[in-house]
């Protein structure tokens, strides 16, 4: 890509509510699948996409009463104000591709929003075009961007990659990450 690089926002910064509750307390980003925590498997992805990348901390956020996923994505993307878009990627995705990063980038070169989509399912990183900004900057709450979603007709980008929609949300999901990744090494 010789056009201007959107950046990827790598949301850290919830609570890990859910699986926390299930799993006695442990935050599902540092959980082991594997020998790597969930989010060093996301962190490695991004990485190796090649993108340029930011990782918004409960620590950015702190400051506000109950920050949600919309505080978190408006967090990332004013520390990224001058990126040419921003993909939104949540840090519980440790299976997502790098190859599907660099897809939803290009496909934000003639579109305002993209949506990767693996079968049928809507998935993440969701892509923004520079355009967005002003929109994503103003979130708040925990709806995340659904209405800047809303307000644009997104691209739905077709991608071979279960890992856009399979996050970690419970131990359950956790276990079955690791037998993804078992049968890939299986495969191998």
């Amino acid at each position: 890509m010789s056009a201007p690089l959107p950046t990827v926002i790598v949301l850290a910064a919830g609570r890990s509510e859910r699986f926390a509750a299930a799993s006695g307390g442990q935050h599902k980003l540092q959980a082991l699948l594997g020998t790597r925590s969930v989010r060093e498997h996301t962190l490695e992805a991004v990485r190796a996409s090649g993108l340029p990348w930011h990782v918004v901390e409960a620590a950015h956020t702190a400051h506000l009463h109950l920050p949600g996923m919309g505080d978190s994505i408006a967090t990332g993307v004013r520390a990224c104000a001058e990126a040419a878009g921003w993909l939104i990627l949540p840090a519980d995705l440790p299976l997502v591709q790098p190859q599907t990063l660099r897809s939803v980038a290009q496909a934000l070169l003639s579109h305002t929003v993209v949506v990767p989509v693996f079968a049928g399912q809507r998935g993440h990183p969701v892509g923004f075009a520079a355009a967005c900004g002003p929109a994503l900057m103003a979130l708040t709450g925990d709806q995340g961007a659904r209405a800047v979603l809303q307000a644009h007709a997104p691209y739905a980008l077709a991608v071979d990659d279960a890992g856009c929609i399979h996050d970690v949300d419970t131990p359950e999901a956790l276990e079955a990450a690791q037998r993804l990744i078992n049968g890939a090494q299986d495969r191998q």
